[in-house]
């Protein structure tokens, strides 16, 4: 004899952990059209209309924002949102904003709003400076060498001709900007990264009060190790195995590897994550040894312009920034812009000889 057991289903609760379903949070034209869309059009700078198959069309406006918000500048960009977007809003992943619109004839009173109400540019698309991603800074990082946004608002001040128009470079310019060399702004066609020159100063009676494991462990380039001095255990950094990327101070507040008197600041070019046009790359160092010099920092936004400038003089159409360097290759980059070529530019780190140009046909 079989005896059927009979299993009572649980019927699931609502989810309550987790991502949201995104498209909850869609126009509805990008629901109803969603995997059907034809094409994109640049209408004009900061405004684009995506037209779906059975000719549906969603306008957007891109306009710039300072990153850093208050709780009142967030509810006035919602009010506009409201007035002219039916409230779709969305922050791109460089803290712009983009308003998508149903009604075409809703674009320019929101425009205006921008401009008038909150004080922002619009901009960024096309062939332009999009909005620089950047780092915390002084603001909230708990590493900071440099600001992150104050040298961001200084570049972009100089720049501001590259955002509000798509027709002054080869190709898009993507920027970021780091406040210290754990480089959390990631990789960019152009970034602006803090570099320290020294291991960290570790004040031994302060060592107590973090978790050296931590510290031991975080350490890419196994360059701290404890150490028992005077009965107690404390910790020591190998000099020579010391890469200087301060993420010790992050873990251990007293091993201060910051010094206003010896931190600079570098810019890297070619640096890409996705995999359109061809595979992820990293950045490469351009221009080593620039003044950490708050608040406005003219030394970095000098060697910036120059180096968009060689590129707007030699890039082809629809040449990516990395992409102008591969081509006209290192010797002729530092003849254009005049930066010194160092050895700080010549990759000599462990496990550098994956990196090393090691072919007959050397190209400089």
């Amino acid at each position: 004899m079989t005896t059927t057991a009979t299993t009572k289903v649980r019927k699931k609760g609502p989810r309550d952990n987790g991502a949201p379903d995104y498209k909850q949070n869609l126009h509805p034209l990008m629901v109803k059209n969603y995997g059907k869309w034809a094409y994109h059009e640049f209408v004009k700078p900061g405004v684009l209309v995506y037209v779906a198959e059975n000719g549906d069309k969603l306008w957007v406006v891109r306009a710039g924002s300072p990153r850093t918000l208050s709780v009142d500048k967030v509810r006035k960009i919602c009010d506009i949102a409201d007035r002219y977007a039916e409230g779709y809003l969305r922050f791109t992943s460089r803290a712009n904003l983009e308003f998508s619109l149903a009604k075409k004839s809703n674009i320019a009173p929101l425009i205006k709003a921008v401009k008038e109400e909150l004080g922002f540019s619009v901009g960024g698309t096309g062939h332009s400076i999009s909005n620089v991603t950047h780092t915390q800074g002084w603001l909230h990082c708990n590493l900071p060498g440099t600001d992150a946004a104050g040298p961001v608002k200084a570049l972009m001040d100089e720049l501001f001709e590259e955002f509000v128009h798509d027709d002054k470079l080869p190709m898009r310019v993507k920027i970021s900007a780091s406040c210290c060399q754990i480089n959390c702004g990631g990789q960019a066609d152009l970034a602006i990264n803090l570099q320290h020159h020294h291991p960290p100063r570790i004040k031994p009676e302060g060592v107590g009060i973090c978790e050296l494991p931590k510290v031991v462990a975080i350490c890419p380039a196994a360059a701290i190790r404890p150490r028992a001095t005077e009965g107690q255990t404390t910790l020591e950094v190998v000099a020579e195995k010391c890469m200087y990327c301060g993420a010790c101070h992050g873990q251990c507040p007293t091993m201060e590897i910051r010094d206003a008197q010896t931190d600079t600041l570098s810019i890297w070019l070619g640096g890409k994550t996705s995999s359109t046009r061809k595979g992820p790359s990293f950045m490469r160092l351009a221009v080593w040894g620039l003044p950490n010099n708050p608040p406005r920092w003219p030394e970095v936004s000098g060697a910036v312009k120059n180096i968009l400038s060689a590129y707007k003089q030699t890039g082809r159409k629809f040449e990516r920034l990395g992409e102008w360097v591969d081509r006209i290759g290192w010797k002729k980059f530092f003849e254009l812009t005049g930066f010194p070529f160092t050895k700080y530019h010549i990759d000599t780190t462990e496990m550098a000889r994956s990196t090393f140009n090691t072919s007959a046909q050397v190209r400089l």
